[in-house]
Order: structure tokens, then sequence, then C-alpha cells
């Protein structure tokens, strides 16, 4: 991988960073029931609330899934790119560790949408979207291209030797 590549691929992981803090504290959904009761979430408001009524196994859950392991799948990220000379079993160790998570990644989106269909499937409650639940969802489209760019180029590079 040249230099500008890793570059450009560095400057995509801090948008995507910052996408995903922006995805993470700003407002995603605001349910109205009753057109009396109006309740607005962010992704840590409704980790925060959910320890605070005690729901500690779906706390964890989403916890783990929707905020420890992104930060460290950036980070892992930065990891490769920043230091590409370094070869062997630690950079395909890391690729292998992303290749597994990937596959547990969208669970926190599924949480969501099991959420918002129960929602909508209710006549006496009204959802609505906000731009917390778009800029974290690009944040996770985006880490996704960058996660297959770097695997692509590491098979290249592996392939070479």
């Amino acid at each position: 991988m040249n230099r500008t590549q890793r570059l450009f691929l560095q400057a995509m992981l801090v948008l995507a960073l910052l996408l995903f803090v922006v995805g993470v504290i700003s407002p995603i959904v605001t349910i109205e029931k009753f057109y009396l009761v109006e309740n607005t979430f962010s992704i840590f408001s409704g980790v925060v609330q959910l320890f605070l009524e005690q729901r500690y196994f779906l706390f964890l859950l989403i916890s783990v899934f929707s905020l420890i392991l992104p930060v460290l799948k950036l980070g892992v990220l930065f990891q490769i790119l920043e230091n590409p000379q370094h070869e062997g079993s630690n950079r395909h160790r890391y690729l292998r560790w992303m290749h597994l998570y990937g596959k547990w990644s969208m669970l926190d989106v599924f949480v969501v949408a099991i959420l918002v269909v129960s929602v909508k499937l209710g006549a006496i409650a009204n959802v609505e979207m906000h731009y917390g639940l778009y800029a974290f969802a690009l944040s996770v489209l985006l880490t996704m291209v960058i996660t297959a760019r770097v695997v692509a180029v590491t098979k290249e590079e592996s392939t070479k030797v």
C-alpha cells in the first residue's frame, strides 16, 4: 500500500470516528405515544437508561456491540494502517479478528430495527428518526468499506511476497 492510499484510508477512518461519535451522542429516534408522551433517545442515553433501569443484560449487549467493539475495530484499523511494515501473524490476526467481529457487527442495527418495527406496529405510537441514526449508519458503512479495502490490499501484498 503506498503512502497516498494509506493517508486517504486514515483520513476516512478519522471521518468514520467523527461520524461514530456524532451518531452515538446525537438523537437517533423520537417516540411519541398518544400525542402526549414524547421520548427522544441517543444510543448513549439509551445505554445509560438501560443501566439505570437495571436491565444489565441489554446494557452489556448494546454497550459491547454498539460502543466498545466499533471503537476497537477503528483502533485496529488505525494500527494496521499506521504500521504497514508490520507484516506477519499480528496483522493477519487483527484481520481475522475483524472478520469474526464483522459477523456480529449488525446486531445493534438488528436491535434498532426490532425496536422500530415493534413501535410501528402499535397504532398509538409514532416514530421519528433523527440525524444521529444516519451518522451512526454512515460510520458503520464507511468502516465496512475501509475494512474491505485494507483486507484486499493486505491479500494483494501477501500474494506478492
